[in-house]
């Protein structure tokens, strides 16, 4: 039952297309001793713990050559940050954090440049570095650092049950039609969150994105830098806007790429993506020279036939109602891909869910010998602890029509999907949605894509409007696929380049066609 991630399209195109020096930054402050707002730094608020032990804030990484992993090109050397388990009790017992970093290749260097690609649960390690070609100029003058949040990957990454179990859950109705299906639905949610307390021990509460906010400010202070200068795309957005809250007085030069709403709770985002994705299926359709209305109204009949009886692959497995959704979607991140889109589903309609499976076995992270990577474990582990909401079943059932209406392909799935994903979790969650207002922050380029299926563009101006006004600047590309830099428009890349080598800030509402 994987939620559709809040992830950076580079990281969907990889996908599909597989079938660091420590000096201080010079960009802290203005000569002046004053934050780029112009206002004393002492008139910026610091939220969280003060007087951080010198164990931490001291530390010296010991930077080595990436071993265990497989890092195209470049100069990458890994290390590992030791930071809090309990940020409350920083003095307390440690975790360690996973970073990589490549040093600025020319000269005039800024400082760090820190990436976050999304998920929440994506492996920063696993990313940058097939990321650099595309961040090119950024790093002629920036080190380009990032990490496995915690909870993620090399950073006490959790594992919540076995591949055996993950693909026997793969017959499980995501969309439960009868009170037989239901009672699977949710009892197998009982069980998966079961595996993550088991797995994840007392660090099951303490990854949430605050967490991990504080863990980002730790890590600019190791690295030597006055300021947070950071690109944080999809989930990383969320995580950005809840830093920038934290640490205003420390934001340096942020840029955030396919903006989440910070506004929605857990339903909102439900229906969001709802949207979003109907939207980019509806464009993805008129590409095609079809109606959009009747093209989903057949996708959505296909999906239903499945449902009823799952379609023969060249695997032996059968392709289910989940997974064939699951394959409707990852072409849906990237407008690249829709050809793909196009041949799976004529495929699906002549009774072959072959090709359909091979698209949802790469959004699962599901290797040809039936392995399965662990991002959607980390993902369920760190939303779950952020979201206060829990909904029912029967308060969805009343909320499905809706979701229906809103889409007839995506809006039974990602309705139930609020119901299942956190039910009877073991931890409570903490925030109906994220705080960002940041007042005194450094100006944040929020990049939004009218396109966008995951994280639906108009959350560039709902974050824009919670950071506050003279923080949030909006841009905005009349594109499509997740995420807008390097994705084809020189008019985006180049006002982000501006900004984060020159420190040139667009008009708030700029548009690049």
């Amino acid at each position: 039952m994987p939620r559709f991630a809040r992830w950076t399209a580079a990281v969907a195109a990889a996908l599909l297309i597989t079938g660091c020096g420590s000096g201080a930054s010079d960009s802290g402050t203005d000569d002046d001793g004053k934050g780029r707002s112009g206002a004393p730094a002492s008139a910026h608020r610091q939220a969280g713990p003060t007087g951080l032990p010198a164990s931490l804030t001291g530390q010296k990484l010991s930077w080595s050559r990436c071993k265990g992993t497989s890092v195209p090109g470049g100069d990458w050397q890994c290390a590992t940050l030791r930071a809090p388990l309990d940020w409350s009790k920083p003095g307390g017992d440690t975790i360690g954090l996973a970073l990589i970093r490549s040093g600025a290749t020319g000269g005039k260097r800024i400082g760090s440049l820190l990436f976050n690609f999304g998920g929440p649960g994506g492996s920063g390690i696993a990313t940058l570095p097939s990321y650099a070609s595309m961040v090119s100029r950024l790093h002629e003058r920036y080190d380009l650092v990032s990490w496995d949040p915690r909870g993620v990957g090399r950073s006490e990454g959790v594992r919540c049950r076995s591949d055996r179990a993950i693909q026997a859950a793969e017959s499980i109705d995501a969309t439960p039609d009868d009170a037989a299906e239901e009672k699977a639905y949710l009892d197998d949610a009982v069980d998966f969150g079961k595996g993550c307390a088991k797995a994840a021990g007392k660090l099951l509460a303490h990854v949430s994105t605050t967490d991990t906010a504080r863990d980002m400010d730790l890590m600019r202070q190791v690295l030597g830098d006055r300021s947070m200068h950071y690109f944080g795309i999809s989930y990383g957005t969320e995580l950005g806007g809840v830093y920038a809250h934290l640490f205003p007085r420390h934001v340096g030069r942020m840029v955030l790429d396919a903006v989440v709403d910070p506004t929605a709770d857990s339903l909102g985002h439900a229906k969001n993506q709802t949207r979003g994705f109907q939207r980019a299926l509806d464009n993805y359709l008129a590409s095609t020279g079809r109606d959009p209305r009747q093209g989903s109204r057949e996708i959505a009949a296909l999906l239903k036939r499945i449902d009823a009886k799952p379609l023969p692959t060249s695997s032996g497995r059968k392709l289910t109602q989940t997974l064939a959704l699951t394959g409707i979607v990852l072409p849906l991140y990237s407008k690249e891909s829709w050809p793909i889109l196009t041949s799976a589903l004529t495929a699906a309609r002549n009774g072959n869910g072959s090709q359909l499976l091979r698209l949802a076995d790469q959004y699962n992270d599901r290797t040809p010998l039936g392995h399965y990577g662990t991002t959607t474990h980390s993902q369920r582990v760190i939303s779950c602890l952020d979201e206060k909401q829990r909904p029912t079943a029967g308060q969805v059932k009343q909320l499905l029509p809706e979701f229906e209406r809103i889409s007839p392909v995506f809006g039974d799935y990602l309705g139930w999907d609020t119901v299942g994903w956190c039910h009877d979790w073991p931890v409570a969650g903490q925030v109906d949605h994220p705080e960002v207002s940041a007042p005194g922050a450094a100006p944040v380029l929020l990049v939004g894509n009218t396109g966008d299926p995951a994280t639906p563009y108009e959350g560039a101006r709902k974050m824009a409007d919670g950071l506050g006004k003279g923080v949030g600047v909006e841009l905005t590309w009349k594109g499509e696929g997740h995420g807008a830099y390097g994705s084809g428009s020189a008019c985006v890349d180049s006002t982000v380049n501006a900004y984060l080598l020159d420190g040139t800030v667009p008009k708030d509402g700029k548009i690049c066609a």
